[in-house]
């Protein structure tokens, strides 16, 4: 199969979305600026899920330029990725709705634990596939990134419980140390 078809299925599964996130966001029903005090949880939990479907896609965009073929294991490994990804909607909307209590704050956590050990099989499906040598086994290495954020989101998820506003800090951290830009795919398919 030929992989413009999977990143192009992929890439239409996040604009969807980031679009239902969006969607989320009602008008206040009054006219002055102070009604918009009430979407200020909901914006805030749009803003931080619109940074991680961004990072995702970034990365996903990334990793899909190192492979030459799609095999059957990699679509499913994909389909799971976006399937936790797909979540990501519902706990924002829920976090937003609840002002970052307990509950939505420890089920969003579950979700990008989840999606992390998604994008990691993937990934492993990708290196299967494409053997030690491919470009994408060089470019992460010791993939520190890689192996800080799920424990990170365990710390987070467990804190959820007894303090939703350090849970939702370190989920803040995860996004901070995603978004500093991850040259190493880059890099590598400029040596091949």
């Amino acid at each position: 199969m030929n992989k413009t078809r999977l990143e192009a299925f992929s890439d239409g599964v996040f604009a969807i979305l980031i679009t239902i996130m969006v969607l989320e966001i009602k008008v206040p029903h009054g006219s002055d600026f102070g009604d918009l005090k009430g979407l200020i949880p909901i914006f805030l939990s749009y803003v931080l899920s619109f940074i991680y479907l961004g990072i995702y896609w970034n990365n996903h965009h990334h990793m899909l330029h190192t492979i030459k073929h799609v095999s059957g294991s990699m679509l499913w490994a994909n389909m799971h990725l976006l399937f936790w990804l797909s979540l990501v909607p519902f706990a924002t909307a829920w976090i937003g709705e609840t002002g970052f209590v307990s509950a939505p704050m420890v089920v969003y956590g579950c979700i990008l634990l989840l999606a992390a050990i998604a994008y990691f099989i993937l990934q492993s499906q990708i290196i299967k596939q494409e053997g030690d040598n491919s470009v994408l086994k060089k470019a992460i290495g010791n993939d520190v990134k890689g192996k800080m954020s799920p424990i990170i989101y365990l710390i987070a998820i467990i804190s959820g419980f007894y303090n939703p506003i350090i849970s939702g800090l370190l989920y803040v951290v995860v996004a901070f140390i995603w978004l500093i830009p991850d040259k190493r795919i880059e890099r590598t398919l400029k040596q091949d």
